[in-house]
């Protein structure tokens, strides 16, 4: 179930966004007398997925909204207008106005010192994390945060630049498959520009044990936002003195790393030895 629908009743199309979206996809679907494998099989996805998804159970992903717009054919666009508003309500309310934030940042500066950002996992990696924290809506958020990764894939994208700890490279998230697609997938982003990668080597990691991890958001327009990640949920800093202070963490963070150039090498050297 989603975030929002553990709190309401998912059958009343009333009740969320989620309850709404899925009671639209079936009224078009039986409105147009198609079959659930039908639409199923324009969205690449099964019966059941479908079966959840007017349920308001599941949370559809941009495809399947783009698929309903295919597929009936005075819908207008409407599902891939609502999909966003849908996925918006898959985060926790907290969370919220920080993925409106990096959905419009042109450059995101991330440092984590314990796992693979969310905005860098793989799907496999997203859901064995979300499994080990006994989520009981597992399956949504691996599509929200799929999803979120979306903005990597703009015409021009915000420049990446994070910085790990070496730690997290060998810290088995999952199984070693799992973690040799995640290496890979780091592995990708350090080659791909804008994008940058660096490694806090284990031998200078005094410096960002102390450091939780945090993300600084900057735009074309207006000041930097960062956003520090914490138990039970995270919050968004924007007081002058708090963004610079973020920010000169982060210049001791990227003086403590690795060179991008050292840092790929050291990704590939892990990725042969796991098993």
């Amino acid at each position: 179930m989603s975030v929002e629908s553990d709190y309401v009743n998912p059958s009343d199309p009333t009740s969320s966004p989620l309850a709404h979206f899925g009671a639209e996809v079936r009224l078009e679907r039986e409105r147009n007398g198609l079959s659930r494998q039908e639409l199923g099989k324009e969205a690449h996805c099964g019966y059941s997925l479908v079966a959840k998804i007017e349920a308001g159970q599941r949370v559809p992903t941009l495809d399947f909204a783009e698929a309903c717009d295919r597929l009936f054919p005075h819908s207008g666009g409407r599902f891939a207008r609502l999909a966003p508003l849908v996925l918006r309500y898959a985060y926790p309310p907290w969370f919220r106005k920080y993925v409106e934030l990096e959905g419009n940042a042109s450059a995101i500066r991330m440092f984590h010192c314990q796992l693979v950002p969310g905005i860098a996992q793989t799907e496999d990696y997203a859901r064995a994390i979300f499994r080990g924290a006994r989520a009981s809506n597992v399956e949504d958020l691996v599509t929200a945060r799929m999803e979120r990764q979306r903005v990597l894939t703009r015409e021009v994208p915000p420049a990446l630049w994070m910085i790990l700890d070496e730690v997290i490279l060998k810290r088995t998230i999952g199984d070693a498959r799992i973690m040799r697609e995640q290496l890979k997938r780091l592995r990708d982003l350090a080659e791909t520009p804008p994008h940058m990668v660096q490694i806090v080597p284990e031998a200078k990691s005094a410096y960002s044990c102390w450091c939780g991890p945090l993300t600084v958001l900057s735009f074309d327009e207006g000041a930097d936002v960062v956003h520090v990640d914490g138990v039970p949920k995270g919050y968004l800093l924007v007081e002058t003195e708090d963004v610079a202070e973020a920010n000169r963490a982060y210049d001791l963070l990227q003086a403590s790393a690795l060179p991008p150039y050292e840092s790929a090498p050291l990704i590939d050297s892990i990725l042969k030895d796991t098993h």
